[in-house]
């Protein structure tokens, strides 16, 4: 796990649409280098959490952080560039587009995306395109996806379009990534495959991780802390063990009882 990565840092982020604040005076870090899990009731303000740190919405009020350079309220494709992005529950693939072709659109500033350099440079174009596609092709061996780089996206299970999603966090170069729910709609082998690929991201290439996640399993098994969510705001920090024993949090999130066998009710 590399401690190159920068933290994420959370001051005082207060949203509302209108009505009660979905997030008031939130405060959290995200350390670098390490997967973290976050985790709470529906309607905690995890989602609008991850739309703020991603430019999808704006706060009220509050700062972001991302290591020493302040981010809040960059739009999207600005913290794209700043090496943080962000996944979604539902998967985004170019459904029309092969596999690989979903991976090979994803760095920016191209050449072939200019008319001027592609008809008058097409030599250069040709060795860039050349060369994104390697990269795209080592992203999918190292995902275990290769064998499927021809098939039309699209066509793809939920658990292979979640891996695909990762492919695009390894074509970004991003060292940052916040994942929503990972977990669901991926049956119990892919999931498997899913998890040890984050891990492998985490470790040898750094990538530091926000996952929300109400699987308690798969939370267990790849996140350190937990941070607790509830109404807008940071409720506790630990290890998840420490979580599980945590009266309030065990009352209120847990079914009012502490788990045992690794499984846990949804958070």
């Amino acid at each position: 796990m590399s401690s190159s990565s920068p933290t994420l840092v959370v001051r005082d982020l207060v949203k509302s649409f209108g009505g009660p604040r979905v997030l008031d005076r939130c405060n959290l870090t995200i350390r670098g280098g390490a997967i973290t899990g976050l985790i709470g009731p529906n309607g905690a303000g995890k989602t609008t959490l991850f739309n703020v740190l991603s430019g999808f919405t704006r706060p009220d009020s509050g700062r972001v952080f991302l290591g020493e350079t302040e981010i809040t309220g960059l739009p999207p494709h600005v913290l794209f560039r700043a090496g943080l992005v962000r996944t979604f529950q539902i998967p985004n693939e170019l459904h029309r587009m092969t596999v690989l072709e979903n991976l090979m659109v994803v760095p920016g500033g191209q050449g072939g995306e200019n008319l001027a350099t592609a008809l008058l440079r097409s030599g250069r174009v040709l060795v860039e395109e050349r060369a994104v596609r390697r990269r795209a092709e080592e992203a999918l061996a190292f995902l275990k996806l290769d064998h499927l780089a021809t098939e039309l996206a699209g066509n793809l299970s939920g658990g292979q379009k979640k891996l695909l999603e990762l492919g695009r966090v390894i074509m970004s170069g991003a060292k940052t990534v916040l994942l929503d729910e990972p977990g669901a709609g991926v049956n119990r082998t892919l999931l498997a495959t899913l998890v040890d690929e984050i891990r492998r991201l985490n470790r040898d290439r750094g990538v530091t991780f926000c996952v929300i996640e109400h699987d308690m399993d798969l939370v267990a098994r790849i996140c350190d802390p937990v941070i607790v969510m509830a109404e807008g705001r940071v409720m506790t920090e630990g290890s998840l063990d420490e979580i599980r024993r945590d009266a309030a949090v065990i009352d209120a999130y847990l079914g009012g009882r502490a788990d045992t066998d690794g499984g846990g009710a949804a958070a």
